[in-house]
C-alpha cells in the first residue's frame, strides 16, 4: 500500500524538475556569407564592361579615323 501512495508522490515530484527549457543565450548572427557569391557573379561583369568600354573606344576612333580619311580625299 505504501508503494501505491510513493508512486503519485514521485512522479509529482519528477514532473516538477522538468520545468520550461532556457532560452539560448543570445548568440552573435553569422557573419554574412554573400559577399563571396556577390564578388565572383560581379568580376565576369566588370570585366564585360570593360570589353564593351574597349569596343566602343575602337569603333569611335576607327570612325574618326575614317572621317579624318574621307575629308582628306576630298
Amino acid at each position: 500500500m505504501k508503494v501505491r501512495h510513493c508512486l503519485p508522490m514521485l512522479s509529482l515530484a519528477l514532473l516538477a524538475a522538468c520545468g520550461r527549457p532556457q532560452p539560448p543565450d543570445t548568440e552573435r548572427p553569422p557573419e554574412p556569407q554573400a559577399g563571396a557569391m556577390r564578388d565572383a557573379i560581379a568580376q565576369p561583369l566588370e570585366k564585360a564592361q570593360a570589353a564593351r568600354a574597349a569596343v566602343e573606344e575602337a569603333a569611335g576612333a576607327e570612325s574618326a579615323a575614317l572621317k579624318h580619311a574621307e575629308s582628306a580625299q576630298e
